[in-house]
Protein backbone atom coordinates (compact mmCIF):
# COMPACT_ATOMS: atom_id res chain seq x y z
CA UNK A 1 0.00 0.00 0.00
CA UNK A 2 1.33 3.28 -1.43
CA UNK A 3 1.46 6.47 1.40
CA UNK A 4 1.36 9.61 -0.15
CA UNK A 5 2.54 13.26 1.57
CA UNK A 6 -0.65 15.56 2.24
CA UNK A 7 -0.15 19.40 3.42
CA UNK A 8 -2.49 20.41 5.86
CA UNK A 9 -3.80 23.40 7.68
CA UNK A 10 -6.29 21.99 10.42
CA UNK A 11 -7.32 25.51 12.19
CA UNK A 12 -8.59 28.07 9.50
CA UNK A 13 -11.60 30.47 10.79
CA UNK A 14 -14.49 31.83 8.25
CA UNK A 15 -16.27 34.99 8.44
CA UNK A 16 -18.62 32.81 10.94
CA UNK A 17 -15.88 33.84 13.68
CA UNK A 18 -16.51 36.78 15.25
CA UNK A 19 -12.53 37.93 14.94
CA UNK A 20 -12.06 36.63 11.91
CA UNK A 21 -11.92 38.95 8.63
CA UNK A 22 -15.50 39.51 6.53
CA UNK A 23 -13.67 38.43 3.37
CA UNK A 24 -12.85 34.87 4.72
CA UNK A 25 -15.45 33.53 2.91
CA UNK A 26 -15.56 29.30 1.73
CA UNK A 27 -14.44 30.30 -2.04
CA UNK A 28 -11.44 32.62 -1.32
CA UNK A 29 -10.58 30.81 1.67
CA UNK A 30 -10.17 27.16 -0.54
CA UNK A 31 -8.94 29.44 -3.61
CA UNK A 32 -5.98 30.85 -1.09
CA UNK A 33 -5.71 27.04 0.49
CA UNK A 34 -4.90 25.99 -3.65
CA UNK A 35 -2.23 29.09 -3.73
CA UNK A 36 -0.04 27.80 -0.91
CA UNK A 37 0.05 24.55 -2.33
CA UNK A 38 -2.42 22.89 0.78
CA UNK A 39 -3.90 19.05 0.01
CA UNK A 40 -6.22 19.60 3.46
CA UNK A 41 -7.80 22.12 5.25
CA UNK A 42 -10.56 22.34 8.47
CA UNK A 43 -12.94 24.93 9.12
CA UNK A 44 -12.83 25.48 12.74
CA UNK A 45 -14.94 28.64 13.53
CA UNK A 46 -15.53 29.86 17.31
CA UNK A 47 -17.73 27.59 18.71
CA UNK A 48 -20.20 27.18 15.46
CA UNK A 49 -20.26 25.26 12.13
CA UNK A 50 -22.69 26.78 9.80
CA UNK A 51 -20.07 27.71 7.00
CA UNK A 52 -18.86 23.85 6.60
CA UNK A 53 -21.21 22.91 4.37
CA UNK A 54 -20.87 25.52 2.02
CA UNK A 55 -17.33 24.86 2.33
CA UNK A 56 -17.46 21.38 1.43
CA UNK A 57 -19.73 22.34 -1.20
CA UNK A 58 -17.06 24.48 -3.56
CA UNK A 59 -15.22 22.76 -6.36
CA UNK A 60 -11.96 22.21 -5.35
CA UNK A 61 -8.97 19.63 -5.14
CA UNK A 62 -8.46 20.58 -1.26
CA UNK A 63 -9.72 17.91 1.04
CA UNK A 64 -12.26 20.32 3.54
CA UNK A 65 -12.45 18.68 7.09
CA UNK A 66 -15.20 19.68 9.46
CA UNK A 67 -14.32 21.22 12.76
CA UNK A 68 -14.86 23.58 15.40
CA UNK A 69 -12.64 25.71 17.48
CA UNK A 70 -14.63 25.02 21.30
CA UNK A 71 -14.02 27.74 23.75
CA UNK A 72 -14.09 25.97 27.60
CA UNK A 73 -15.27 27.44 30.63
CA UNK A 74 -12.06 28.32 31.22
CA UNK A 75 -11.15 30.08 28.88
CA UNK A 76 -8.40 27.92 26.71
CA UNK A 77 -9.37 26.70 23.07
CA UNK A 78 -9.94 22.64 21.51
CA UNK A 79 -10.33 21.92 18.37
CA UNK A 80 -12.54 18.98 16.96
CA UNK A 81 -12.05 17.91 14.07
CA UNK A 82 -14.97 15.71 13.02
CA UNK A 83 -15.66 12.70 10.63
CA UNK A 84 -18.59 14.27 8.78
CA UNK A 85 -20.73 17.30 8.81
CA UNK A 86 -23.68 15.60 10.27
CA UNK A 87 -21.22 14.74 13.76
CA UNK A 88 -20.05 18.08 13.72
CA UNK A 89 -23.85 19.40 13.61
CA UNK A 90 -24.70 17.10 16.56
CA UNK A 91 -21.98 18.92 18.20
CA UNK A 92 -22.67 22.10 17.41
CA UNK A 93 -26.00 21.81 19.01
CA UNK A 94 -24.28 20.81 22.45
CA UNK A 95 -22.31 23.85 22.36
CA UNK A 96 -25.35 25.77 21.93
CA UNK A 97 -27.36 24.79 24.03
CA UNK A 98 -23.93 25.34 26.68
CA UNK A 99 -23.58 29.28 25.62
CA UNK A 100 -23.85 31.34 28.60
CA UNK A 101 -27.59 33.05 28.33
CA UNK A 102 -28.46 37.12 28.51
CA UNK A 103 -25.96 38.59 26.37
CA UNK A 104 -28.21 41.41 25.24
CA UNK A 105 -29.05 41.96 21.66
CA UNK A 106 -26.14 44.21 20.50
CA UNK A 107 -23.45 42.29 18.16
CA UNK A 108 -19.99 43.83 18.22
CA UNK A 109 -19.28 41.30 14.93
CA UNK A 110 -20.84 40.10 11.90
CA UNK A 111 -20.48 36.45 12.31
CA UNK A 112 -21.74 35.84 9.03
CA UNK A 113 -23.46 32.64 7.47
CA UNK A 114 -22.46 32.53 3.45
CA UNK A 115 -23.38 29.74 0.93
CA UNK A 116 -20.68 28.07 -1.20
CA UNK A 117 -21.11 31.06 -3.81
CA UNK A 118 -20.06 33.33 -0.67
CA UNK A 119 -23.73 34.99 -0.59
CA UNK A 120 -24.68 36.11 2.74
CA UNK A 121 -27.29 33.52 4.23
CA UNK A 122 -27.86 34.98 7.59
CA UNK A 123 -26.27 35.81 10.86
CA UNK A 124 -25.55 33.54 14.08
CA UNK A 125 -27.24 35.65 16.81
CA UNK A 126 -25.37 34.33 19.95
CA UNK A 127 -21.94 35.34 20.42
CA UNK A 128 -19.40 33.04 20.02
CA UNK A 129 -16.61 34.75 21.14
CA UNK A 130 -17.68 33.77 24.70
CA UNK A 131 -16.17 30.48 26.29
CA UNK A 132 -19.04 27.85 27.20
CA UNK A 133 -19.89 26.46 30.48
CA UNK A 134 -18.66 23.37 29.35
CA UNK A 135 -15.00 22.62 31.39
CA UNK A 136 -12.04 21.08 29.25
CA UNK A 137 -12.74 17.80 30.25
CA UNK A 138 -16.44 17.93 29.13
CA UNK A 139 -15.61 19.23 25.74
CA UNK A 140 -12.79 16.89 25.54
CA UNK A 141 -15.29 14.07 26.20
CA UNK A 142 -18.22 15.01 24.15
CA UNK A 143 -15.68 15.71 20.79
CA UNK A 144 -14.99 11.35 21.11
CA UNK A 145 -18.55 10.76 22.13
CA UNK A 146 -19.56 12.58 18.66
CA UNK A 147 -16.70 10.33 16.97
CA UNK A 148 -14.00 13.52 16.57
CA UNK A 149 -10.38 13.89 17.55
CA UNK A 150 -10.01 16.71 20.43
CA UNK A 151 -7.14 18.65 19.44
CA UNK A 152 -5.40 21.35 22.42
CA UNK A 153 -5.40 24.52 19.98
CA UNK A 154 -1.73 26.61 20.19
CA UNK A 155 -0.73 25.34 23.44
CA UNK A 156 2.41 27.91 23.12
CA UNK A 157 0.12 30.97 22.50
CA UNK A 158 0.08 33.07 26.48
CA UNK A 159 -3.97 33.61 26.26
CA UNK A 160 -6.46 30.77 25.08
CA UNK A 161 -4.68 27.89 25.55
CA UNK A 162 -4.54 24.13 27.42
CA UNK A 163 -1.23 25.24 29.27
CA UNK A 164 -2.04 29.03 30.12
CA UNK A 165 -5.11 28.18 31.81
CA UNK A 166 -4.16 25.19 33.65
CA UNK A 167 -0.44 25.69 34.22
CA UNK A 168 0.22 22.54 32.73
CA UNK A 169 -1.20 19.16 31.02
CA UNK A 170 -3.05 17.14 33.25
CA UNK A 171 -2.15 13.67 32.31
CA UNK A 172 -5.46 12.37 32.24
CA UNK A 173 -6.74 15.20 29.58
CA UNK A 174 -7.15 12.68 26.79
CA UNK A 175 -6.01 14.69 23.48
CA UNK A 176 -5.42 13.07 19.99
CA UNK A 177 -2.53 15.78 19.55
CA UNK A 178 -1.53 19.18 20.35
CA UNK A 179 -1.46 22.01 18.21
CA UNK A 180 1.89 24.53 17.96
CA UNK A 181 0.76 27.91 16.43
CA UNK A 182 2.88 29.78 13.82
CA UNK A 183 4.77 31.39 16.68
CA UNK A 184 6.27 28.71 17.69
CA UNK A 185 9.20 27.29 15.28
CA UNK A 186 9.76 23.48 15.18
CA UNK A 187 12.93 23.25 16.54
CA UNK A 188 11.50 25.90 19.64
CA UNK A 189 8.73 23.38 20.17
CA UNK A 190 11.41 20.60 20.63
CA UNK A 191 13.49 22.87 23.22
CA UNK A 192 10.53 23.98 25.12
CA UNK A 193 7.68 21.57 25.11
CA UNK A 194 9.10 17.87 25.00
CA UNK A 195 8.02 16.80 28.05
CA UNK A 196 4.59 16.80 26.39
CA UNK A 197 5.93 14.77 23.22
CA UNK A 198 3.37 11.72 24.76
CA UNK A 199 1.16 13.44 22.40
CA UNK A 200 1.57 13.73 18.80
CA UNK A 201 2.07 17.49 17.67
CA UNK A 202 0.49 19.10 14.35
CA UNK A 203 1.23 22.94 13.18
CA UNK A 204 -1.54 25.18 12.02
CA UNK A 205 -2.55 29.10 10.90
CA UNK A 206 -5.68 29.47 13.18
CA UNK A 207 -6.13 32.53 10.03
CA UNK A 208 -8.25 34.32 11.00
CA UNK A 209 -7.29 36.55 7.36
CA UNK A 210 -6.98 34.97 4.12
CA UNK A 211 -2.78 35.92 3.78
CA UNK A 212 -2.59 33.69 7.08
CA UNK A 213 -3.94 30.52 5.37
CA UNK A 214 -0.81 28.07 5.22
CA UNK A 215 2.26 30.50 6.79
CA UNK A 216 2.63 27.10 9.35
CA UNK A 217 1.35 23.45 8.28
CA UNK A 218 1.53 19.97 8.98
CA UNK A 219 2.81 17.39 6.41
CA UNK A 220 0.36 13.50 6.84
CA UNK A 221 1.74 10.45 5.25
CA UNK A 222 -1.33 8.99 4.41
CA UNK A 223 -3.39 6.73 1.93
CA UNK A 224 -5.37 9.35 0.68
CA UNK A 225 -6.92 12.90 2.85
CA UNK A 226 -9.37 11.83 4.89
CA UNK A 227 -10.74 12.31 8.35
CA UNK A 228 -9.48 8.08 9.12
CA UNK A 229 -6.41 8.47 7.51
CA UNK A 230 -5.47 11.51 9.71
CA UNK A 231 -6.67 9.67 13.06
CA UNK A 232 -4.85 6.93 11.96
CA UNK A 233 -1.15 9.19 11.48
CA UNK A 234 -2.18 10.89 14.67
CA UNK A 235 -2.02 7.25 16.10
CA UNK A 236 1.22 6.29 14.17
CA UNK A 237 -0.87 3.33 12.80
CA UNK A 238 0.20 1.31 9.73
CA UNK A 239 3.07 3.69 8.51
CA UNK A 240 0.91 6.20 9.19
CA UNK A 241 2.63 9.78 10.41
CA UNK A 242 2.95 13.05 11.29
CA UNK A 243 5.98 15.87 10.69
CA UNK A 244 5.69 19.70 11.67
CA UNK A 245 6.55 22.45 8.92
CA UNK A 246 6.17 26.06 8.32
Amino acid sequence: MMLSTFRADLHIHTCLSPCAELDMTPRRILRRAMEMSLDIIAITDHNASENIEAAMAVESPVTVIAGMEITTSEEAHIIALMPDTESLRSLREVIRGNMPSGMGTKMAYEQVIVNEHDEVEGFVKELLINATLLDAYSVINLIHEHRGLAIAAHVDREVFSILTQFGFIPPDMDFDGLEISFRTSPEEAERGLSSYRRYPWIRSSDAHHLVDIGRCYTEFHLREPSFEEIKMALRSLKGRGVTIHG
